[in-house]
């Protein structure tokens, strides 16, 4: 907590990614948003295409720390038959409050019809979805996707990571009330938090870390130091994210 602001992650993962060496270790997890001054953080499971695997270890983990922890619900189109169940499931019964979706493990890009009924389970709640985004998912087609859901809050994570993806991102925001950006990426040059903050305001910037595959000392330090108002930190730091979850 800064100055009484609660500081909230908006992008971890629970589960294992051993390619990028993260491991699933809830108590290190803990501990990391101890040393980088972290309220909560926001966890989901990406690795399970039927979503109920994963996310039942999701909740598991929030059981766990039901003070520090926040589950997103996954859902894949690999599998449509499950998706709206599965929402259902853990956003009406388990109370999760937003969606996490990754179209690199699709076929399809945001804005094919396969994902239709994710946006539209998540526009008739008014629920956020954040979106992986980078060159393996550009962010144009999440944008495109945004202005026929105009209830749901779309969210490109990493904001797109590297050029020319960033200004995808800038330019679906533009267009899009709906579009918000979030921060975690290894792919930043000075003045990048900057940018966007400048291009399409510090209300639609949320901070994230990837933590446990990033650590989110070093995620939270381009905030914190970014050229930016105190103001425009608080709401990227943690108050936005209150108010899409409603915290």
């Amino acid at each position: 907590m800064i100055d009484g602001n609660m500081i909230i992650d908006f992008h971890g993962h629970t589960g294992r990614f051993e390619i990028f060496l993260a491991v699933d270790d809830l108590d290190n997890i803990i501990r990391a948003l101890d040393h980088a001054g972290i309220d909560r953080a926001c966890l989901f499971n990406i690795f399970h295409p039927d979503g109920v695997t994963g996310n039942d270890l999701t909740a598991a983990a929030v059981a766990r720390f039901p003070s520090r922890l926040t589950g997103f619900a996954y859902v894949s189109p690999t599998m449509p038959n499950r998706m709206v169940p599965e929402l259902e499931r853990t956003i009406d019964k388990l109370g999760f409050p937003a969606i996490k979706l990754y179209p690199p493990y699709t076929p399809y890009e945001a804005d094919d019809a396969a994902w239709d009924p994710i946006y539209q389970f998540a526009d008739d709640r008014k629920l956020p979805i954040i979106v992986h985004t980078g060159s393996d998912a550009p962010p144009k087609y999440l944008g495109l996707a945004a202005p026929r859901f105009p209830n749901a809050t779309f969210i490109a994570a990493h904001v797109g990571n590297a050029e020319p993806y960033r200004s995808q991102c800038v330019e679906a925001a533009l267009r899009s009330p709906n579009f918000y950006v979030e921060t975690c990426s290894t792919w930043r040059t000075p003045g990048v938090i900057e940018e966007v903050v400048e291009k399409i305001g510090a209300e639609r910037v949320l901070y994230g870390s990837d933590i446990s595959l990033m650590d989110p000392r070093s995620q939270i330090g381009k905030i914190i130091t970014a050229n930016i108002s105190d103001a425009d930190k608080k709401m990227i730091l943690g108050g936005n994210a209150r108010r899409l979850l409603r915290m």
